[in-house]
């Protein structure tokens, strides 16, 4: 089975299965696990905050970011197909409280400026206060496409400005600074606070990390402890995570390889629409010409090839750990076999 679903499938290298059987524990609640604190300082180093905590998930991440920058009542901005609007489950408003107001995402990921500024509340008794602008980098439903350290220093600029934070949903960071070729600490240089996750292309079973200034660390794990994100010996995870920091990341390349590998193939299939051109990273997301997405589905499946529908008559492959290009290529030959039956 060619699984392309998602970079989440990836199962622990053996590497990180030992670094778990071997890993120094302690208990968290108490804030004397060895193995996480080496991690959070590692994890707040890297990406050039002062402080990191460690969560179980990216979703719990973005919620304990925005509560700890947002009040109840307070609004914050995202783009309309974001991650935390869109797959979130509404927990800023359900759980915060907190009012999402939704600016258009552009094919390439970003937020136009001039639409960002003109969300922005004026500071009036009123209306609700703009405390915070979340970007997402990479952006999952724009193709893994990347974020560069200059648009985002404008944004944050806008933000910092007019009284708001910024946040940066940062899951697939490390994807983006591979592609750019930059160190990850300058894609976060401006944020006040970013998330990325151990469990996409890092290839780690479980976790994800708020990075951020000390006090506001300091709040998100108050608010993911309120949320039961606190965790006892945890280093068990965070011994993992160590190994996918060290191991997992220059290696994204080869992912970023495939995925042009597989969108120039998908380029060549009758039935099929992409521009290759778009694709940077490891998500591939392409139409399907006058096909039910749905049996489609059902047909690769049948094959030995996962895909995910993420809307529309959009099909989503994504390449990761243990996909090799002859993968690659069977893929394609599968996706060719389908799209030529009628």
């Amino acid at each position: 089975m060619i699984d392309l679903r998602s970079d989440t499938v990836t199962h622990p290298t053996q590497a990180m299965l030992d670094a778990m059987v071997k890993a120094e524990l302690g208990d968290d609640g108490w804030g004397d696990d060895p193995t996480l604190n080496l991690l959070q300082e590692t994890a707040a180093d890297l990406l050039g905050k002062e402080s990191a905590v460690f969560v179980p998930s990216g979703t719990m991440g973005n919620l304990a970011s925005v509560m700890a920058h947002c009040q109840r009542g307070d609004e914050m901005i995202v783009g309309d197909q974001s991650h935390l609007y869109v797959y979130e489950y509404g927990s800023p408003s359900a759980l915060g409280g907190i009012s999402v107001r939704q600016v258009p995402v552009e094919d390439d990921g970003t937020l136009d400026i001039n639409l960002i500024e003109d969300a922005i509340r004026p500071n009036l008794a009123r209306y609700p206060s703009t405390r915070l602008i979340c970007l997402e980098n990479t952006h999952n439903r724009c193709s893994g496409s990347v974020l560069t350290p200059g648009y985002t220093d404008s944004v944050a600029d806008i933000a910092h400005r007019s009284g708001a934070s910024l946040h940066i949903d940062g899951a697939r960071i490390f994807n983006a600074a591979v592609y750019l070729g930059v160190p990850v600490k300058d894609l976060a240089r401006s944020a006040d606070s970013i998330t990325f996750c151990f469990s996409k292309g890092l290839c780690c079973p479980i976790g994800s990390m708020i990075c951020g200034s000390r006090e506001f660390v300091d709040r998100a794990r108050q608010i993911r402890n309120s949320l039961g994100g606190g965790m006892r010996q945890v280093g068990l995870l965070a011994s993992a995570a160590m190994v996918g920091l060290n191991t997992m990341v220059d290696r994204l390349a080869e992912d970023h390889s495939n995925a042009s590998r597989l969108a120039s193939g998908l380029n060549e299939i009758n039935g099929v629409f992409i521009d290759p051109t778009r694709i940077q990273t490891n998500i591939v997301i392409f139409d399907l010409i006058n096909r039910d997405v749905s049996g489609f589905l059902q047909e690769i499946g049948k094959l030995d090839l996962l895909a995910s529908h993420p809307y529309g008559t959009k099909v989503r492959m994504v390449t990761h750990h243990g996909v090799t290009a002859e993968d690659i290529d069977e893929a394609l030959d599968i996706v060719g076999v389908v799209c030529s039956r009628r």
